[in-house]
């Protein structure tokens, strides 16, 4: 792989830059080298600056890398214009925390959960200022078509094709014979709030990366954000081959 990058790079010219934000500005595309959580990491700096990303994936599974460490070659399609931008819807959460408004910004989702060793809590959806789910679970998961194929899939969710704007709900665990995954117009605003007769630890996740604590009834606020992730995809492949590629289980 290095000898590959190596090669890729060896006639470009290189600029060193020791701000981040100024990097980003100057740049035409970012390359994210890692596994999903990483790429993902990344991608929510490119939605931010408006600039498209190819993710290489060195990770195990991969599944929003457009290339793997084999492919490397077809790096060279960056300059020839053979590549197309896929828009990936994000979601938009906010919330009160310590008296101030904070917003913060998802790829795949956003994770209401009980702490590592609550017990189960008690969650309320809300829209359009009425309460349409009621879960009694370990958490909830509130995804993008993205992060349908993450945790949400995990729990039972369906796949859904990025190219579908939505927002989909999935319990953790519910306790519960009838629960289902829900799925919301994109242009839906949820307010979800989790409470724990036990008064134990509430937690909030998004993308896996920021976790934060919050109180017992405290709303969180969902939606569609205005920024989306433009990811490279050099292959030509479809959402469809990479989930049969990704996902499927094969035995030897």
């Amino acid at each position: 792989m290095e000898s590959t990058l190596h090669d890729f790079f060896k006639n470009q010219e290189i600029i060193f830059y020791d701000n981040f934000k100024k990097m980003l500005s100057d740049c035409d595309l970012m390359i994210a080298v890692g596994g999903d959580g990483t790429i993902i990491h990344c991608s929510r700096h490119a939605a931010e600056a408006g600039k498209p990303i190819l993710g290489i994936n060195v990770g195990r599974l991969g599944f929003v890398a457009g290339l793997e460490t084999d492919e490397l070659n077809k790096l060279e399609n960056l300059f020839n214009g053979n590549y197309t931008l896929e828009n990936r819807m994000m979601l938009e959460i906010k919330l009160q925390n310590n008296g101030k408004k904070e917003t913060y910004f998802a790829l795949n989702d956003a994770v209401v959960a009980r702490g590592a060793l609550s017990k189960i809590v008690d969650l309320t959806v809300s829209y359009k200022n009425k309460n349409v789910c009621e879960y009694r679970a370990d958490g909830l998961i509130i995804s993008t078509p993205t992060g349908s194929t993450a945790y949400s899939l995990s729990a039972g969710g369906p796949v859904i094709d990025p190219s579908i704007g939505c927002i989909l709900l999935t319990p953790v665990c519910p306790h519960s014979l009838m629960t289902r995954p829900v799925i919301f117009s994109p242009d839906a605003t949820l307010s979800v709030s989790a409470s724990s007769i036990y008064g134990n630890e509430i937690l909030l996740s998004i993308d896996g990366d920021n976790n934060l604590k919050i109180a017992n009834n405290q709303k969180v606020e969902f939606c569609r954000s205005n920024r989306v992730v433009k990811i490279i995809n050099i292959k030509s492949s479809n959402f469809y081959e990479v989930v049969n590629d990704k996902l499927t289980e094969r035995r030897n």
